[in-house]
């Protein structure tokens, strides 16, 4: 029974959303300085003032006063519609995402010994590939005898500079395997 008392009392707090953490500047109340530098929503400077008549000049024109940067001794405010403001920000970002092109790395595989049909139907892939805009990884799989993989070291560099040659214009190697690795490969990047 005693040790029940030793228990610490659990404290039931609300949920309070001014306890989260903010993330973006901070705005009217927010602003902690005493004073601040206070550009209007034309972009024209006031000057320096209370931050409590800051705050209130933004009241009267409907809008909400911005701390834009706080270097040591100012803070410097505007006076804007921070939800537009907002707005605004989150357009231009997905507005980057969009215009942002991610390259991806596509792999084809070949034999060494690929017949000339086959090679074709590898290469319009491979095409495919480097017209959107994407890397392609084109690796010889090398599996069999010592024999088959004897006569294969040779095929392989020979295949390359074949595929190198239906390629022409429309790519630029841009690694090659190094020579003791055993899958052989060459990686090829569109061309600009």
């Amino acid at each position: 029974m005693r040790h029940n008392l030793l228990k610490e009392p659990t404290i039931k707090t609300s949920f309070n959303r001014d306890n989260r953490r903010d993330t973006g500047p901070r705005i009217n109340n927010r602003i902690f300085a005493k004073s601040v530098q206070v550009i209007s929503s034309t972009g024209q400077n006031l000057g320096v003032m209370p931050t409590s008549q800051a705050i209130q000049r933004a009241a009267d024109e409907g809008l909400d006063l911005v701390e834009i940067s706080t270097n040591g001794d100012q803070t410097i405010a505007k006076i804007m519609d921070f939800g537009k403001f907002k707005y605004e920000q989150k357009k231009r970002a997905s507005e980057a995402r969009k215009k942002q092109k991610s390259i991806e790395l596509k792999e084809v595989w070949v034999k060494p010994f690929i017949e000339e049909n086959d090679l074709n139907i590898k290469m319009k892939k491979v095409f495919e590939f480097l017209g959107e805009g994407n890397k392609v990884k084109i690796a010889v799989m090398t599996r069999g005898s010592k024999k088959v993989l004897a006569r294969g070291k040779d095929a392989v560099p020979e295949l390359f500079a074949r595929i190198m040659e239906l390629v022409g214009d429309k790519g630029v190697m841009e690694a090659k395997s190094k020579p003791d690795e055993r899958t052989k490969s060459i990686i090829i990047a569109p061309a600009k």
